[in-house]
Parts: C-alpha cells; sequence; structure tokens
C-alpha cells in the first residue's frame, strides 16, 4: 500500500513523465545534481550554500522532502522518464509562507543532463493543472531568486507573472504567480 503526501501527483503522468513518491533508494541520484556547481544556487537559502559536502547537501534536502511529507506541507515528487526510466528530477507543490500568508508553490529542480529540454514547463504545466483541477488553491506561485532565469522563463511559460519582490529565508527573491481561472 502507498501511502501520498498532501498534494502529491504520485501517480500523475504528462507525455513523457511519470510522477511518484521520492524515496530513500533515489539518494545516490539526487547526489549527482548537489555535485553539480550551479543546481543548488538558486533553491538553497545561502545560508544552506555555506555547506560545502555535497553530501550533506543532498542530506539536507531530502530532510526537507521528508518533512514535508511528514508535516502535510507538500513536496516534490520524483519525475521519471517514461521511455528511459531515467530519473529526471524532481517537480511538486510545497505549501509556502510568503510574508506570512500560507501559499502553494510549484517547485521544479532538474538533473543537469535534462535542462534546457522542456520537462520543467511540462512538469510544471501538471502540477499547475492539477493545483487547479483539485481546488487546492485559488492562486499559485513559483518563489525564484532574480538571477534564475530559466525558472522565470518556466514560470512565463506557464502563465506566471510576476507578482512582487519580497525577502524570503533571508533572501531577495521574485513571486510569479497565476489565478485560477
Amino acid at each position: 500500500m502507498t501511502t501520498t503526501f498532501k498534494y502529491s501527483l504520485e501517480g500523475q503522468e504528462t507525455d513523457r513523465l511519470l510522477f511518484r513518491k521520492i524515496t530513500e533508494q533515489d539518494f545516490d541520484t539526487w547526489l549527482t545534481f548537489c555535485k553539480y556547481p550551479d543546481s543548488l544556487k538558486y533553491i538553497f537559502s545561502q545560508e544552506q550554500l555555506k555547506v560545502e559536502d555535497p553530501i550533506e547537501r543532498c542530506r539536507i534536502w531530502f530532510k526537507r522532502v521528508f518533512d514535508r511529507y511528514e508535516n502535510k506541507l507538500g513536496g516534490m515528487n520524483a519525475l521519471i522518464d517514461k521511455q528511459t526510466g531515467a530519473f529526471v528530477g524532481q517537480c511538486g507543490l510545497l505549501v509556502q509562507s510568503i510574508d506570512e500568508i500560507e501559499e502553494l508553490e510549484i517547485g521544479y529542480s532538474l538533473m543537469p543532463a535534462f535542462r534546457g529540454k522542456g520537462y520543467a514547463i511540462e512538469s510544471a504545466k501538471k502540477c499547475k493543472d492539477f493545483a487547479f483541477e483539485n481546488n487546492y488553491a485559488p492562486s499559485l506561485i513559483s518563489v525564484i531568486v532574480p538571477q534564475n532565469l530559466a525558472s522565470i522563463k518556466v514560470a512565463l511559460n506557464n502563465g506566471m507573472v510576476l507578482d512582487k519582490t519580497t525577502i524570503s529565508k533571508g533572501d531577495l527573491v521574485n513571486i510569479f504567480r497565476i489565478n485560477k481561472i
């Protein structure tokens, strides 16, 4: 029996991707992501970036994923290529507190080898459609540091617009938003 977390897309799919829950067995695969120099600079806070050991960074990431599952704060899903079975990255719906308001965020992070191939927008659109179809929130956000141009492009292609700039977890971030129609 599979237990799902709140806002889980487990079992959902797109043309190319399957969504499933992250497991401890994904650690070594995700470690590759944590070893890549540019992977975490846009998604870890400046404080977390001071941790230089990729294994420790991966542990921090996994602790955060499993804490979200356990505390019903949404979570990332593993993205699996339907043709090859490759672990493409992670994407999901995350409960965030932005300016003391609880929001539902679409978050996404891809393995370096799968960037620039449309997987981020494909999975982000699925998250948007799934959240709105299930009436999870009247609007969705993506929290993106201003320097992360690739993620900004994904947000814009997902129909989001820049809503505001604020401080989140000590970092300057842009909040991109889409409202349910």
